[in-house]
């Protein structure tokens, strides 16, 4: 049974579409969404969304934060992922989340911190599609 995902940020919507599976990093660490999954509201952390979907290669996202609302009912799954910054992995600069994250190291003031989690998300996610 496939989940119908929808991603958007306050600027757009990011990716919508039916997947298989949804897996997502919560502030409690990572869950799996499936069909049928019981009704669920999870605060993201800043990290990575997977989208498996049947037949096609696994699509990748970062979110910087932001809610994850699962609903399920006779119809099926609806997950919504409600970022206040989301990219797909097609759209990063890893050059430059590279070199913010260089520029961010040491940096002790919380907004240098939060940047630099999140450019560490992004070049996380290039660092494990090499692999």
């Amino acid at each position: 049974m496939p989940v119908d995902l929808h991603v958007v940020t306050p600027q757009r919507e990011v990716w919508a579409g039916e997947a298989e599976m949804v897996i997502a990093r919560g502030v409690d660490g990572e869950v799996g969404i499936l069909g049928g999954h019981a009704p669920l509201l999870i605060q993201l952390a800043v990290g990575a969304l997977r989208i498996i979907q049947d037949g096609a290669p696994e699509l990748r996202a970062v979110v910087d934060g932001g809610f994850m609302h699962v609903t399920s009912d006779s119809e099926g799954t609806r997950v919504d992922v409600m970022a206040s910054q989301a990219e797909l992995q097609s759209e990063i600069d890893f050059e430059a989340a590279a070199r913010l994250q260089q520029e961010l190291q040491g940096r002790d003031d919380e907004e240098s911190k939060q940047a630099l989690a999140r450019a560490q998300a992004r070049v996380d996610l290039r660092t494990s599609d090499a692999r």
